[in-house]
């Protein structure tokens, strides 16, 4: 796949994945496509031979995996890593707000938001809901399923400058004032009518049954309705939403896809890394190790597997802003189309190290891959990764790289157009070659 086919799948990727939902449901179809069978965490596992399976939690996260020829106990498995969340606006459960017979949206931030970004732009409305329903024999029950307006249906109009002299110099913005979405000029037709909106939307959720009596709870997210576009005048940048991280997914799940080698090879797309990762889909959770339990039930063998194992945690990573070079360690400073980037940190905020770097470090040159390496400033403060938290939880050896990124949690982020094609290339590499993990170095 040549980077332009490879973006363009991307592009798609990015652009019908609003919500982590939306991206797990993607991943699992393209998996379902090539073969691999979704399990389920209430029923028994009979895992085989080089096969591909892949599991589902809270429709938010999941896990993929080919479980090859060799006994993961003697070889180790490799493993990669992304999460599926990223900051944006999360609806109220009572969220409709009156002013002036307008209606605005009453919305909670989640995650570390540039919150500047998210005003004057069509915001599309996704994400999941519960559903009480009844079928013809009257019997009641729950169904969940998801939606995607895929259509601009609010704004956050910013204040005139008129109305704000300040705006330019010395502008706040307030979380609970300034950002529900406006998403009527008038008034709903009745208290509830935006239940009554998300009922109709509902209907079309594959689950529901005869009829839809009630809207039981959702986790519903605006997002930018503007899909991913070529930048630069030589179209040498990609503006998109989400890149942060689903850059990253994308390329464990397109290099998963191509794992046929006789060592086993597992991807992990984990939500909620935003606000911390301590939940039941998040790498501080009991996700992997619950899945990697079972494809190796006996507790000796599962730690002789972990301590032969290698994860690569895939998160993106500050590229150079231009205007702004004195927020970056002169010394490391990486670029857009340069090439993967490697993060390290001394308090360990990257789970990277000499030994993980110098294995990531032999697969990019397999893989005739540049790389970069990035060091935050001594005297700002550092963020993680869900590296450091799977890491410590197994002791399998891991390193932390991303893509090169500006404007990180802004409502549309930017990378090169190179650059996801770039990664995509070295996990195809760590996936496919026969090498086994760490063998050469325990």
């Amino acid at each position: 796949m040549d980077t332009e086919s490879y973006n363009k799948h991307l592009f798609h990727f990015l652009h019908t994945s609003p919500t982590p939902f939306h991206a797990v449901a993607n991943a699992a179809e393209a998996l379902l496509k090539k073969g691999f069978i979704r399990l389920l965490e209430t029923e028994p596992w009979h895992l085989q031979k080089a096969s591909g399976y892949f599991v589902v939690r809270n429709d938010s996260a999941i896990i993929a995996f080919y479980t090859g020829d060799l006994k993961p106990w003697d070889t180790g498995i490799k493993l990669c890593g992304g999460h599926t969340d990223s900051p944006c606006l999360k609806v109220k459960p009572m969220p409709e707000l009156q002013n002036n017979t307008m209606t605005r949206l009453g919305v909670e931030v989640y995650g570390g938001a540039l919150l500047n970004t998210w005003f004057d732009r069509g915001l599309n409305l996704a994400g999941r809901l519960v559903l009480r329903c009844r079928e013809k024999n009257d019997i009641p029950y729950l169904a969940s399923g998801l939606i995607n307006i895929g259509a601009p249906v609010a704004v956050i109009p910013s204040l005139p400058i008129h109305l704000d002299r300040e705006a330019n110099t010395k502008k706040t913005i307030n979380a609970q004032v300034d950002l529900p979405p406006l998403i009527l000029t008038g008034a709903f037709s009745k208290p509830g009518a935006l239940h009554e909106a998300l009922l109709n939307a509902g209907k079309h959720i594959p689950d529901a049954g005869h009829e839809i009596e009630e809207i039981m709870g959702f986790d519903l997210f605006f997002s930018d309705a503007q899909p991913p576009f070529y930048t630069g005048l030589n179209k040498e940048i990609i503006s998109a939403p989400r890149l942060d991280n689903l850059l990253s997914c994308h390329a464990a799940l397109e290099s998963l896809l191509l794992a046929r080698g006789a060592i086993p090879c597992l991807a992990i797309l984990a939500d909620h890394e935003e606000v911390g990762s301590e939940t039941p889909a998040g790498a501080r959770g009991s996700f992997l190790t619950d899945t990697l339990t079972r494809i190796v039930p006996d507790p000796e063998q599962r730690l002789r597997t972990f301590a032969r194992s290698f994860m690569i945690s895939l998160d993106n990573a500050h590229a150079l802003h231009p205007a702004h070079a004195e927020r970056y360690d002169a010394g490391h400073l990486c670029l857009l189309n340069q090439g993967p980037v490697l993060k390290l940190n001394a308090a360990m905020r990257y789970a990277s190290d000499a030994m993980s770097t110098a294995l990531f470090r032999q697969l990019c040159q397999e893989a005739s891959v540049p790389m970069q390496t990035f060091v935050m400033k001594s005297d700002m403060p550092c963020g993680s990764t869900i590296g450091p938290s799977i890491s410590a939880a197994t002791g399998i050896k891991t390193v932390d790289v991303g893509s090169p990124t500006m404007a990180m949690h802004a409502i549309r982020e930017l990378t090169g157009n190179t650059d996801p094609h770039s990664l995509f290339k070295v996990l195809k590499q760590w996936f496919t070659t026969g090498a086994e993990p760490l063998l050469s170095l325990t």
